[in-house]
């Protein structure tokens, strides 16, 4: 069975994150889950939700659907919330549940031995970093090897894509000053930056700057389900000649053409749009990235344990075994290890920092 390595999960924020470890009855990912599926390795998501504010539909009459603009968050809550959830990460590694990556080589080991599975933090929104980046420094030590800049609302860095279809997602401003300094320090320190929740001016933003792939860590085909939060023929384009990836999400609302949030979604579609991306820009360009603990799954998936169904469907949608092992890991070890591959990790930068 192909190692797998998944783009996104929210685990770490769950109210029964403290059962990770022996299996939670409920949610969709903990340890004995990742076992059973064969997942090696996947991005865990910190991410600080808005305070009283859950989503609601906005009323329109032309048939658009669009959910409210979530509130900002302050720093000094994001940097508390987020701390305290990055410590949970922290505390497993230190115990030996899961190894947290930091080097392009943790990746590798995680891959070939019967280890703990490998564990990479991630930032969904910058708000617990301050606009001076000071803390982003504290962040690298700690771990942080992943970051979006904006969740679906906007912070000091961008302007976050707002849940709206149908609609492209061409919904607003870019990245501001702050966010500009923001990825340029994080591709200094090797921390990949992902594009998944910014809107198209960021995306563009971002491109531009030739910092590294441009990674969409759990994403989907904006032409098969035209949502804001999807990815145009574009800026699949643009992934593509940064050698980048669109990690295909799992969330049954970006998955199909009604942007129904039905667990009544056949898991074939993650397989469509992972076909529309290969045969696009090429398999090298598709991975995975399922948003577990973070939206609405495929009933038939069910969870983390059901990552062999994703990859049977694959299969049935004509991906050959070598390219299903390049979707499940190996193209995800290819940008990770460009992203963190920088001068902090040459072999004598590292001998510098032990």
């Amino acid at each position: 069975m192909p190692v797998i390595f998944d783009g996104h999960n929210d685990a770490l924020t769950r109210d029964d994150h403290a059962s990770i470890v022996e299996g939670r009855p409920a949610g969709h990912l903990d340890l004995p889950r990742m076992r059973q599926a064969g997942m090696r390795g996947g991005i865990f998501a910190v991410f600080t939700e808005s305070e009283g504010a859950d989503l609601f539909p906005v009323p329109r009459d032309d048939g658009v659907l669009e959910f409210s603009y979530a509130p900002p968050v302050p720093f000094e809550r994001a940097a508390a919330h987020a701390s305290a959830a990055a410590g949970r990460l922290l505390a497993l590694e230190r115990v030996g549940h899961l190894r947290v990556a930091r080097r392009p080589e943790d990746l590798d080991a995680a891959h070939d031995d019967e280890g703990p599975p490998l564990a990479v933090l991630h930032l969904e929104g910058a708000e617990a970093i301050d606009p001076g980046l000071e803390a982003l420094e504290l962040w690298h030590q700690a771990g942080l090897r992943s970051l979006g800049p904006v969740w679906s609302r906007a912070n000091a860095f961008a302007h976050g894509v707002p849940f709206i279809s149908p609609s492209s997602p061409d919904t607003g401003p870019g990245l501001t000053d702050a966010g500009r300094a923001l990825v340029r320090r994080c591709a200094e320190l090797g921390i990949l930056v992902d594009v998944s929740h910014l809107n198209q001016a960021g995306f563009w933003d971002l491109a531009r700057m030739e910092l590294g792939p441009v990674v969409a860590s759990h994403s989907a085909v904006h032409a098969l389900c035209p949502t804001s939060r999807n990815l145009t023929d574009e800026q699949l384009d643009a992934i593509g000649a940064s050698g980048g990836l669109v990690g295909i999400v799992f969330a049954c609302s970006f998955l199909r053409a009604d942007f129904a949030d039905d667990p009544d979604t056949p898991i074939s579609l993650i397989a469509d749009h992972a076909r529309y991306v290969a045969d696009r820009i090429g398999t090298d360009h598709v991975a995975l990235g399922s948003d577990f603990d973070g939206a609405t799954m495929p009933a038939e998936l069910g969870d983390a344990s059901g990552m062999p169904k994703v990859l049977d469907a694959l299969r049935n949608a004509g991906f050959s075994e070598v390219e299903i092992d390049a979707i499940a890991w190996g193209n995800w070890r290819r940008v990770l290890g460009e992203w963190w591959g920088c001068l902090l990790y040459t072999s004598d930068a590292a001998d510098d920092l032990t």
